[in-house]
């Protein structure tokens, strides 16, 4: 069995992150910085992880708790402020309209969460599942690829990420009727859902690329969407139980913020030559 280590490739990425943030401070003076939003006080062991993952590569982060009603005019106070790198809401499993509504205000040059769907930056979950296959040497090209699930933070944007990309890939609900059929039919399955159990050993064909991108899992004690005989098939290569994906996103979320204080430096960079 070939593990997805996802712990392992972000020892890497925080060490390429700490010299590009050193740059920013040292040569541009642009300290770069994140807000997080927590609603209500939900989510904030997620907001703490990522304040950690932050001080270890020198970016600052601001965690404001706050209720609904006041996200909108801390958004707006956040799009406005030149300090501030990049806006996040650490969301509800269902977010209601109002907090949906106020999201949607994010600036899409802060918006490193890539919430809103008009960012520009490439959402983090995508881009740790990318990240993840491309660094142990998983080819996409010319494979069979099914995204099982609806996630419109992994599934949705992760399928037309592959497709612009020329790639073969089937999307389907995790509560599709063939799902048995398409799950034994592909090469590499990528999923994010929060069933338990969704997929065993028997149905997954031989030399099989599993990545469980159901962020849920990390922080939990179960095996999640992935039932305990899958670990016993030692032809796969597969993300651990926990350690895979959930790593490399907030790796992903840290270098879009180091992404858009970039565009700040590349500003100063551009008056002082003219």
């Amino acid at each position: 069995m070939k593990i997805l280590d996802g712990l392992e490739l972000t020892g890497y990425i925080k060490e390429r992150q700490i010299k590009q943030v050193r740059a920013l401070r040292q040569s541009w003076r642009v300290v770069p910085k994140l807000a997080i939003l927590c609603v209500n006080g939900h989510s904030n062991i997620y907001a703490k992880l990522k304040s950690e993952y932050g001080q270890d590569v020198l970016i600052e982060v601001d965690i404001h708790n706050l209720t609904k009603e006041d996200l909108p005019g801390r958004i707006d106070l956040l799009n406005n402020d030149e300090s501030v790198h990049g806006i996040i809401v650490q969301l509800t499993d269902n977010p209601d309209v109002a907090i949906e509504t106020a999201i949607s205000c994010i600036s899409k040059d802060k918006d490193v969460d890539n919430l809103t769907g008009n960012s520009s930056f490439i959402s983090p979950a995508v881009m740790s599942v990318d990240w993840l296959l491309a660094g142990y040497n998983v080819n996409l090209p010319g494979k069979k690829i099914a995204v099982i699930g609806h996630s419109r933070f992994v599934n949705l944007p992760l399928v037309d990420l592959w497709r612009k990309a020329g790639l073969e890939v089937l999307a389907c609900d995790d509560d599709a009727d063939d799902l048995h059929k398409i799950i034994s039919s592909s090469n590499i399955i990528v999923i994010a859902s929060s069933k338990k159990d969704l997929i065993s050993g028997e149905m997954l064909a031989p030399k099989t690329a599993v990545v469980d991108a159901s962020v849920a899992t990390e922080f939990a004690n179960a095996n999640g969407v992935l039932a305990t005989d899958v670990y016993d098939r030692r032809d796969l290569t597969i993300t651990p139980k926990k350690g895979g994906v959930g790593p490399l996103i907030i790796a992903a979320l840290f270098d879009n913020v180091i992404s858009s204080a970039r565009k700040i430096a590349d500003t100063k960079g551009q008056q002082d030559l003219s």
